[in-house]
C-alpha cells in the first residue's frame, strides 16, 4: 500500500507502508460419520464345508486342524456337523480371506464353497 507524505518545506513524497494482512479464516469443517451402526455389522462370507463320501472323518478333522489351527474338539464338531448334517459354516470373514480358506481346503480335496453371510 502506498501513502503520501508531506515534509515542512511543503514537498511530497510518496512512501510504502506497510499494511496487516489478516489470515483468512476457514469455515468449521463438519465431518460426516461414514459408518454402519454398531448394531450391523458387515456380513462378510460363508466358508462352508460339505459332505462327501470319499474323505475320512479323521481326515477331515486333521484338514480343520491344519487350515484353521483349530484344537482337536473344534475340529471335531464340525467334521461331525458335516458328516450328520450334510455341511458345517466353518467361518465367516471378508471375500478375500473366505476365498483363501475355500482354497486351502479345496487342496485337501475337501468340498468347500463361500457364499454371502446374511
Amino acid at each position: 500500500m502506498a501513502g503520501v507524505i508531506e515534509n515542512s518545506a511543503g514537498a511530497s513524497y510518496l512512501v510504502r507502508v506497510a499494511t496487516t494482512i489478516e489470515p483468512p479464516v476457514a469455515p468449521d469443517i463438519i465431518r460426516e460419520e461414514k459408518t454402519k451402526p454398531k448394531g450391523r455389522l458387515d456380513p462378510g462370507f460363508l466358508v462352508i464345508c460339505w459332505n462327501d463320501p470319499v474323505n475320512l472323518m479323521d481326515f477331515v478333522t486333521h484338514v480343520f486342524q491344519q487350515v484353521f489351527a483349530w484344537k482337536k474338539e473344534k475340529a471335531e464338531f464340525h467334521m461331525l456337523q458335516v458328516h450328520n448334517q450334510g455341511k458345517s459354516v466353518l467361518t465367516r470373514e471378508t471375500m478375500e480371506r473366505a476365498e483363501f480358506y475355500v482354497h486351502e481346503l479345496q487342496k485337501y480335496q475337501l468340498h468347500a464353497t463361500m457364499e454371502p453371510g446374511e
